[in-house]
């Protein structure tokens, strides 16, 4: 069986942008692939993070991948600082990777913005770590959305030149999951930026903690324009607010987001927002009572990671270790 690997920061307060962008195809996947999952604490500190709030976030985001349905016992969920072979693979990869390589991530361009001589050397060195992140364990396939395609491509190229500068054909070249129609989730304050968890307004964003009362306040409260909904996709140009909120709906309901816009025709959005918000309850309701069940008992989740990490950890040593020969590091 093709074998998974994914990750997800530990930066609290999963939204409704991480379970529909990630978290629900990762449950979508278990059956056709060995997958492993895994809350990535060593890329949070690439940004300063609170010690306490850290271990914290690293527990919620567990509690929330398990209640929106990823199996641990099926399949292998940890932290990845719990498994020494990221590291190790990542400073070999710092030495594979090339500087030009690195200048060319968007996403260090974005993080670090005009104050980029200020920013640590892990912000600008974590995709070699994210490359390492796939390889230690030769996953052949990693769930990627549009905005992830280039450190999937850079782990492409570091396995390659690996290979190369070796005389070996021992990395894989992971292959991406790129879902059909990838469910891309804005602000509901502002229809043209993603929902994101930095957002200074926690109306702008549906947390997987929220309960059915706040779900339902945050929709209402929803920015929208004064037109009645369009009945074909053409309408939603320069509606960003209508155009989100009918991709939440049809994200939700696992159907073509063009259905959706013929089955509200005409609608106000009063109306259609009564709907959004009985089906938004119905599907993260659950999540969200299951979620704060986990959050009472640590001991369980962190067992679950434990776990995790020994499974994890019988995977990457083998791999390692054969890195370690083929470099030729003596361990006598």
């Amino acid at each position: 069986m093709n074998r998974i690997f994914s990750g997800v920061q530990p930066t609290g307060n999963l939204h409704l942008g991480n379970y529909l962008g990630a978290i629900r195809n990762w449950v979508r996947l278990q059956d056709a692939y060995e997958c492993i999952f895994c809350i990535v604490d060593m890329h949070a500190i690439t940004l300063w993070q609170d010690p306490k709030e850290l271990t914290r976030n690293i527990r919620e985001v567990t509690a929330g991948m398990i209640a929106a349905g990823v199996d641990p016992a099926k399949h292998i969920v940890f932290n990845q600082s719990m498994v020494p072979a990221h590291a190790q693979l990542a400073w070999i990869f710092n030495c594979v990777a090339r500087m030009g390589w690195l200048n060319r991530m968007t996403q260090f361009k974005d993080k670090a913005g005009k104050h980029k001589e200020n920013a640590s050397v892990g912000l600008f060195a974590y995709p070699n770590l994210m490359s390492a992140d796939i390889l230690t364990y030769k996953a052949t396939h990693v769930p990627v959305g549009e905005d992830q395609k280039q450190h999937l491509e850079l782990a492409r190229d570091t396995a390659q030149k690996f290979n190369n500068d070796f005389g070996v054909e021992f990395f894989p070249l992971p292959e991406p999951i790129i879902p059909p129609e990838a469910a891309r989730i804005m602000s509901l304050r502002d229809g043209s930026k993603k929902m994101s968890k930095s957002d200074e307004s926690d109306y702008s964003r549906i947390n997987m903690t929220d309960d059915a009362d706040t779900i339902a306040l945050k929709i209402r409260k929803a920015k929208t324009d004064l037109e009645p909904l369009p009945g074909a996709m053409e309408g939603l140009e320069g509606r960003p607010e209508a155009s989100n909120l009918l991709g939440i709906y049809a994200a939700l309901s696992g159907k073509e987001k063009a259905q959706v816009v013929t089955q509200f025709e005409g609608q106000q959005f009063s109306d259609f927002k009564k709907e959004l918000v009985d089906l938004a309850v119905s599907v993260l309701g659950p999540i969200n009572t299951e979620m704060k069940r986990l959050m009472t008992d640590t001991a369980h989740i962190d067992a679950v990671l434990r776990s995790g990490a020994e499974r994890a950890d019988a995977i990457a040593a083998p791999i390692i270790k054969d890195v370690y020969d083929i470099v030729g590091f003596l361990r006598p």
